[in-house]
């Protein structure tokens, strides 16, 4: 007697889903990770916070097969009549340049107001606006792109143990680079101006990426939300029916039926 195939993890169910910082087509992102979390997790509406595709980089075949399947599976949700609203990351290709079959339905725009379940309102921007000037140049982002390919592919060649199947982190590259993102953002500074820019815009909080540090409290004042990132911390936010927030682990989520962290847990934390 054949072994019974194995139990599919039942569908859950999101009125909305922030997602940021996919970077499908670079070398570190999990596109296989975030796909089968989507396959496991449907939304009533999509907000992608930028950093969806990575310009910085072409799709290599053995990335593009996944990374496609993404955005095939964010298209036929649109299709299947899920709202999809996408805004556009430093890292994003410009519209005109994104090639016709890794185009998503919908026009890209800067920033968005999100009005939760529960009336709340929530400025939604990708983060970058509140950079310091000399980390948003264009050219320092292109070759923080490229360095950490060349890492990478230097990892991969030289320990292949430290391959991209570990999970959470993929090993040394990505604990330096987020020791170097750390080091660069010392004192979160951006989270207050992020903070204060909502406070400017009269609504209850912020929702943001581009960090690759997850986050959701309110010690500034006001809700602050930052997805973080599918290369290294495999988190995103959730609402849920009653307008609740939620930071959610991506893999232990996807995989363990685990890994959901309510508002009330993070907000002080």
């Amino acid at each position: 007697m054949s072994d019974p195939a194995p139990k599919k993890a039942p569908v859950r169910r999101h009125r909305s889903l922030f997602l940021s910082d996919l970077h499908l087509g670079a070398i570190g992102a999990r596109a296989d990770l975030v796909l089968r979390f989507l396959d496991q997790n449907r939304a009533d509406t999509y907000i992608l916070v930028g950093d969806i595709l990575d310009a910085g980089v072409p799709f290599s075949l053995g990335r593009a097969a996944a990374c496609d399947a993404v955005i095939d599976h964010l298209r036929r949700r649109h299709a299947e009549g899920a709202e999809l609203i996408y805004l556009i990351g430093n890292h994003d290709p410009a519209p005109a340049l994104t090639p016709d079959h890794r185009r998503l339905p919908v026009d890209p725009i800067e920033e968005m107001v999100h009005v939760a379940a529960d009336g709340r309102r929530y400025l939604v921007v990708h983060g970058d606006c509140q950079d310091r000037a000399f980390i948003r140049s264009h050219l320092l982002t292109r070759i923080g792109t490229y360095l950490e390919s060349l890492a990478r592919l230097l990892c991969a060649a030289v320990m292949p143990s430290e391959g991209r199947g570990a999970p959470r982190f993929g090993g040394r590259v990505d604990r330096a680079f987020a020791a170097v993102n750390a080091a660069l953002h010392l004192g979160r500074g951006h989270e207050r101006r992020l903070v204060e820019l909502a406070r400017q815009r009269g609504v209850d909080g912020v929702i943001c990426g581009h960090y690759h540090m997850a986050g959701l409290h309110d010690r500034h004042g006001l809700l602050y939300a930052n997805c973080g990132d599918w290369v290294t911390s495999i988190t995103c936010l959730s609402e849920d029916y009653n307008g609740r927030l939620h930071l959610v682990d991506g893999q232990a989520l996807s995989v363990f039926g685990s890994g959901l962290r309510t508002e009330a847990q993070v907000v002080h934390a």
